[in-house]
């Protein structure tokens, strides 16, 4: 459980809307927040896991408050926001962390998988977008970080549409944050490495650099605070994955292959 302190009565983010809240690196992000004051509207799909989110909360500086949310549903999404905005105002801060994760192998091809990761990974960010942006841009005021992840930056094993989802996130994140940045909306992506989570729990290679959740909430807290475009941890791995992209197919394929191998 987290302890209050007494330089957790100020945050900077005095209303959060958290997507994937429920669990993994959603859930430790809103306990965080919560943690330094902030008034955290949790959304999933699964409402009794929000619920016992929601009662952790209790002991902590600020709290946090359940918003059961499928973000493939538009007019849900649609009503979600407006039943924030009526009775919270606008958020200072929405995280768009709804995901999911479905190994794809390239032998046993699933276009329905591709097309599940594209509703929830890709258009469930797009949807909720849609609802939140146009009251920042009135205000002129607000941060939002949408969750990528570094198999956006090139192809990993089992990732085939996992990635490509990623891969469109942080492409149009790229241009949102210029054009956003005109009307004084900060925009961020967020591209983390392996953490131990359920989807991680789904991967059966090797995992380099895998990091404790709660320290990835650290690091995403701490990255939220900055005026960073990209946020990354842990930072050693991902940065040497960001410069795998200047290798050539012929060096970066086997090297990849290599180090994401199956064991035996």
């Amino acid at each position: 459980m987290c302890v209050p302190s007494a330089m957790s009565q100020v945050t900077e983010f005095p209303l959060v809307w958290i997507t994937g809240a429920s669990t993994g690196i959603g859930r430790a992000l809103a306990m965080r927040l919560a943690d330094h004051g902030s008034t955290v509207l949790a959304s999933a799909r699964d409402a009794g896991k929000l619920a016992k989110l929601e009662a952790a909360s209790n002991d902590l500086v600020g709290h946090i408050i359940a918003l059961p949310l499928d973000v493939t549903d538009n007019d849900g999404v649609r009503a979600a926001y407006e039943r924030i905005f009526a009775e919270h105002g606008v958020p200072d801060l929405c995280v768009l962390n709804a995901g999911t994760y479905i190994p794809t192998d390239g032998a046993i091809f699933s276009a329905d998988a591709f097309a599940r990761q594209i509703d929830i990974n890709w258009m469930g960010v797009v949807r909720v977008l849609d609802a939140i942006i146009p009251s920042m841009v009135s205000r002129r005021s607000g941060r939002i970080a949408v969750v990528g992840s570094v198999s956006g930056y090139r192809g990993l094993r089992t990732a085939a549409a996992y990635g490509a989802t990623k891969a469109a996130l942080i492409n149009m994140c790229e241009a949102l944050h210029m054009e956003l940045g005109d009307h004084r909306v900060k925009l961020q992506i967020v591209n983390p490495g392996f953490i131990e989570t359920p989807l991680t729990d789904k991967n059966d290679f090797r995992m380099p650099a895998l990091m404790p959740v709660d320290s990835a909430a650290k690091a995403f807290h701490k990255g939220l605070k900055s005026d960073r475009f990209e946020i990354t941890f842990p930072k050693g791995f991902t940065w040497t994955v960001k410069l795998m992209r200047l290798l050539p197919y012929a060096i970066y394929l086997p090297l990849i292959n290599w180090v994401t191998k199956k064991p035996g």
